[in-house]
């Protein structure tokens, strides 16, 4: 099933498809969020904004509007 990122729930896996947004694509591409990479929301702030999502080994803290650029494929 597609979705953005900003969707998924805490814990929730997802394998990055596509990034929009050619303001912050290649910022995005720097940083790992590739398409074809696994993810998981690992943390969300108390009022929702930011996420905090693991990948590649890492922790990154993305902001709902930048997320909402990510569309990801999850297992249903």
């Amino acid at each position: 099933m597609k979705n953005t990122l900003e969707k998924l729930k805490r814990y929730e896996k997802a394998v990055i498809s596509e990034i929009y947004g050619d303001d912050i694509k290649q910022k995005l591409i720097d940083m790992g969020v590739i398409p074809g990479t696994e993810v998981m929301i690992s943390n969300i702030a108390p009022f929702g904004d930011p996420i905090e999502i693991c990948l590649r080994g890492y922790e990154l803290s993305l902001r709902k509007s930048d997320a909402s650029k990510i569309f990801v494929t999850t297992k249903d």
